[in-house]
Order: C-alpha cells, then structure tokens, then sequence
C-alpha cells in the first residue's frame, strides 16, 4: 500500500506559502529567517490531489554567522575571519534546512528522509546544516547521509542523570515518562529525600515556576524535556562543489 502511495508523490519548487498550512504540525513556531529555497512534496493521484495535494515540506534558510558546533564540525573553518569576512564565506558555501514537516496523513512512509535526501543536491552549495533537538528520536538527517555532531551535556544535567541513575533509571529510559516518573515516586526515606533535593536544586536555573511545580507527572515530563534539551547538529559536504572562497 505503502509502494502505490509514493508512486504518486513528487518533489517540486515550492514557496514559503506552501510550508503555512502545514506550519502546525511542526514543533516550532513559523518563523524561519531569510528562505533560501523551498521545495515540497506533491500527490499527483487523480482523486487525493484535490483534496491535500502537499504531502511535505523542506525549507532551507541562510545561515547564521557564528554556530559554535559548525566549528566544530568544520574544524573551524568559517571561525578564523574577522566578522564581515566570516559572514560572506558562510553565505557562500552553506544553506540551513530550518523546517522538515511532513502531512500526518504521509508519515510514516520515508518522506521526510527522502525531501533532505533528495534536495540537498539541488541547492548546488558544499555544505548543508541542520540543527535539531529531536535527532536522537528521528534521525531521518542522519540516514540522508547528513554527520551528526552533539552538543557537550551541561554540569547540572550530567549531576541530575547521575542522581536518577542512583535509582535505576538511565538516559535511554526517559523517553518513557510514565515509567520514569513511576520510578521517581516509588523510592522512599534518605533516597526519596535525596532525589527530590536534586530535582529542586535542577530546577533552580529554570526559574520559579519550574520550582513551584507539584510533584506529578507534568513535573516529570518538564523535568525529563529539559535533561533530553541538548542541541544536535547535522553536516553534509557536497562532494562534487567546491569551496566558494
């Protein structure tokens, strides 16, 4: 079924009109900077066409001067010029995929894989950048040949995932939040006392709101979205352009 569905689809030159009525179902809000290039996803099936003919959606932005994991990536590369320099040498050779959404009815079937795959050559420039926080839940960027490079974990999460650790309850088991929290509230005496101690002191630099949260599962979740917040960037060279220096 999955086969006679994308037999159908094809990607085209898009415009940013075309990213708007599928902006609610991407996780951040609509604004994506200066477009350097859309492309989207059609269905060309006789019947389906008329009633949602995009599929998906990729947008590419102009890049932002200074991205400290693209020295990383690059080996510093674009970091050893005075800053006008630097920001001309950047909007030469590389484009930012900022949006990658997909129509729910289309999920599930490759698409968004297939829109960075595929579209990634046509901007015709040496490097194309991704930035994310969901890479570790849907690494489509990776499996389109893009190398993945992750931010250093911040002190204050390594202390608080060493403290949940104490009770038996690792990175890899946040993506469960009825679990964890489960966990959390089934220890009791000096380690009950201990963790929620950690968990109060984690939450100092997040302000009194996240403070004042009463022990439930919205604080868990809020506790385990900002230990997974770690910033994860996407790199691919073009090997066929070269520089533009």
């Amino acid at each position: 079924m999955n086969c006679t569905i994308k037999k159908y689809l094809k990607i085209v030159e898009g415009t940013i009109a075309d990213y708007k009525p599928l902006s609610r179902f991407h996780y951040r809000d609509c604004k994506t900077g200066p477009i350097a290039a859309v492309y989207k996803i059609i269905d060309t099936h006789p019947m389906r066409s008329r009633m949602s003919p995009i599929a998906g959606v990729i947008i590419y932005s102009m890049p932002t001067c200074r991205v400290q994991l693209r020295n990383v990536a690059t080996g510093g590369l674009f970091n050893e010029l005075n800053s006008e320099s630097a920001m001309q040498l950047v909007n030469r050779n590389i484009r930012t995929i900022s949006r990658v959404v997909i129509e729910p009815r289309y999920r599930n079937l490759g698409l968004a894989y297939e829109l960075v795959k595929k579209t990634m050559p046509l901007l015709q420039m040496p490097y194309i950048e991704a930035l994310a926080v969901m890479g570790k839940v849907n690494p489509f960027f990776e499996k389109a040949s893009m190398t993945k490079f992750e931010g250093p974990i911040h002190p204050g999460n390594v202390k608080m995932l060493q403290a949940l650790s104490v009770i038996g309850i690792e990175e890899d088991d946040l993506i469960d939040i009825e679990k964890t929290h489960s966990r959390i509230n089934s220890v009791k005496g000096k380690v009950k006392d201990f963790i929620e101690k950690q968990i109060q002191e984690f939450f100092t630099v997040y302000g009194k709101r996240a403070r004042t949260l009463p022990n439930g599962l919205t604080r868990t979740e809020y506790l385990i979205s900002r230990l997974t917040d770690r910033p994860v960037y996407y790199l691919w060279r073009n090997a066929e352009i070269n520089l533009k220096i």
